[in-house]
């Protein structure tokens, strides 16, 4: 599984991650041969961001933005500001979806438009994942597996086989999901923390073993 490299990439965002995902795509443009020069740019969606420049790419400002001329993935850390933006885009606006050369994707794999999947990645059989979805830097995700929409991953992460994902989990630095649980959209599971039984409550799970933490 590769990247699509037949329209130019616009990058969602100015922020750190947007930098990382920069870094992301130069390595697939790299591996694939092609210039990058005039083929990448970023998005300043709500006037806040950098302008004019970053890191010696344009960024377009949203008056300037044409869906037509991109393929577009919203690199944005948070899972429901992101899903915000998605939305927010224009109706046309098509999406890539970002796969780093490094990354280790089986062909039995589903990947949901405009998801990125970093550097060290291992995707592994029977895996369904949806749309908008971000796996950080050696993510690793087991078989059989179904995740849904607005996924995200912070480094190193573990998602054992048979596990039931909802929509906008996040998952923090060194985190796990142990085998064949179930785990509720709007989970955060908190840096380092093992989650050893389902989730089926929203909210932020830490520790280990991981419970969901009262505010």
């Amino acid at each position: 599984m590769k990247t699509d490299l037949s329209k130019p990439i616009c990058i969602v965002g100015t922020g750190g991650f947007a930098r990382e995902v920069l870094c992301c795509v130069l390595d697939v443009f790299d591996a694939q041969g092609k210039d990058p020069v005039k083929n990448i740019s970023f998005l300043d969606h709500d006037g806040k961001g950098v302008k004019g420049e970053l890191l010696g790419f344009p960024v377009i400002q949203a008056q300037d933005f044409n869906p037509v001329n991109w393929q577009c993935v919203v690199a944005i850390g948070n899972p429901k500001v992101r899903e915000f933006v998605v939305r927010d885009l224009p109706e046309h606006t098509v999406y890539a979806t970002l796969i780093h050369p490094s990354a280790i994707i089986s062909k039995w794999v589903e990947m949901g438009t405009g998801s990125i999947v970093t550097a060290g990645c291992v995707i592994t059989t029977q895996i369904k994942i949806g749309e908008h979805a971000q796996l950080n830097l050696n993510t690793t995700v087991g078989h059989d597996t179904t995740i849904g929409d607005f996924f995200t991953t912070a480094t190193n992460v573990s998602v054992s086989g048979i596990c039931e994902i909802g929509n906008r989990v996040y998952m923090g630095s060194n985190s796990a999901v142990k085998q064949g649980l179930q785990v509720c959209s709007d989970v955060t599971i908190g840096m380092g923390a093992m989650l050893v039984k389902s989730a089926d409550t929203p909210g932020v799970y830490v520790g280990t073993p991981a419970k969901l933490h009262e505010a």
